[in-house]
């Protein structure tokens, strides 16, 4: 492609700086603009709820390129700086500090954002949330030397991570979840119980089934939690972990395609072929999946972003990663691979020691491998994901043999 090719990435962010490589990678010498909001260079969100939260990981090691590789690469980074119009007429992109950048090709790599709690009482100081790398930043300086009490609403993975991490440092964690049992969305009833248990076990109080009423606090500060019925929680601090919502204004406003995130085909190019999104923020057809698939996991910011530059480049290119993601909590790590929409009252197989929490996992629908969960067993992740991407029915009692080796079930 021509040197004097202008591409722009709206999005400092994991899948923004993997895409931003692979084109220099691929051998694109025009100019590149990446725009991101924050005034960090990109990072990765994993360890913030994690090693970097707990102060077990150097800051350094979260960062996705070093400070040089941007000007080292030609790529001119614009820190602290928003997308706030993009008009697909005349190709150009206008920012909130009165600038407008023309492109001949654009990736939306927008991410998303935590969904707020909307209650009273959500505004007072001590109410945080996480989601970038000053939050994490926030939060370890408040938890670090321990005793605070802090009150988790919400259990997903990132409430489950920074209970597990807060506890690790010595806090008292309560986390209130409006089901019967955490993880159950992501993971079932059944393995959703065997988290609970291992929090429990490590002195987290899980409270189930409850309803937030509204946050109270004194002098603008939060002091604790109001429950449906009238039962308060008393908390110091609070981390509000209710889901995501992607950051899909700018497309929409400019008239892109968007449902629930922004809609792109197999090579993530969304309904102008000039533009593309990927990250967090698309919602893409997975042609293995069959089906369309938004995932917020760092994993498909780290594939989709060379995926999107390719095709930006105009090869031919098919965006086929099975989803990915990983967690630490206490004492188990576990690595997930599957199409969550497809594990909906499918079949469980185990092959390994349950009781001892080593052990794979597999979802099956109609025979099928559509999901792999391994716990504290490690190198097996491949053969787990070729099961999936096998797409053929198995036999359960040969999948649950540790005997057999994965590749020959």
């Amino acid at each position: 492609m021509a040197g004097q090719q202008n591409f722009v990435i709206v999005g400092a962010s994991l899948a923004g700086a993997s895409a931003a490589r692979a084109l220099r990678e691929e051998g694109f010498d025009g100019d590149i603009h990446l725009i991101g909001a924050e005034e960090h260079r990109p990072y990765i969100r994993p360890p913030l709820s994690k090693d970097y939260l707990a102060g077990t990981a150097e800051r350094d090691s979260i960062f996705v390129q070093s400070e040089s590789w941007y000007p080292d690469h030609g790529v001119q980074f614009h820190p602290g700086t928003r997308a706030v119009g993009l008009d697909l007429g005349t190709h150009l992109l206008s920012t909130d500090d009165g600038a407008q950048m023309s492109y001949d090709r654009l990736l939306l790599a927008t991410g998303s954002r935590p969904r707020r709690l909307t209650l009273p009482g959500a505004s007072l100081g001590g109410v945080h949330y996480l989601r970038t790398l000053d939050h994490s930043d926030q939060l370890h300086a408040l938890l670090t030397d321990g005793g605070t009490r802090l009150v988790v609403v919400g259990s997903g993975w990132i409430g489950m991570e920074v209970a597990a991490t807060a506890r690790t440092l010595g806090n008292e964690v309560t986390i209130l979840e409006r089901g019967p049992v955490p993880l159950a969305a992501a993971l079932g009833t059944e393995l959703g119980n065997m988290f609970a248990t291992l929090h429990e076990a490590n002195g987290v109080i899980i409270r189930r089934s409850v309803v937030v009423d509204s946050l109270v606090g004194t002098d603008g500060r939060v002091t604790g939690v109001l429950l449906a019925g009238g039962e308060t929680v008393p908390a110091d601090l609070v981390l509000v972990g209710i889901g995501a919502v992607p950051n899909v204004e700018l497309a929409q406003k400019a008239g892109l395609a968007v449902d629930n995130g922004i809609l792109v085909d197999a090579s993530l190019c969304t309904s102008d072929p000039h533009v593309f999104a990927a990250g967090d923020v698309a919602n893409a057809e997975h042609p293995l999946a069959g089906m369309r698939l938004r995932s917020e996991h760092w994993a498909n910011a780290l594939n989709g972003g060379p995926v999107a530059a390719r095709a930006m480049l105009g090869q031919s290119v098919s965006f086929d990663t099975i989803p990915y993601f990983y967690s630490d909590q206490f004492d188990v790590g576990m690595e997930y691979s599957g199409f969550g929409p497809l594990t909906s009252n499918a079949d469980l197989v185990y092959r390994g020691n349950r009781e001892a929490r080593e052990f794979i996992v597999f979802w099956l629908n109609a025979g099928r491998v559509v999901a792999g969960m391994n716990v504290n067993v490690w190198d097996v992740n491949d053969a787990v994901q070729a099961l999936i991407r096998r797409g053929e029915p198995v036999d359960p009692a040969r999948l649950a043999d540790e005997s057999i080796p994965l590749d020959q079930v």
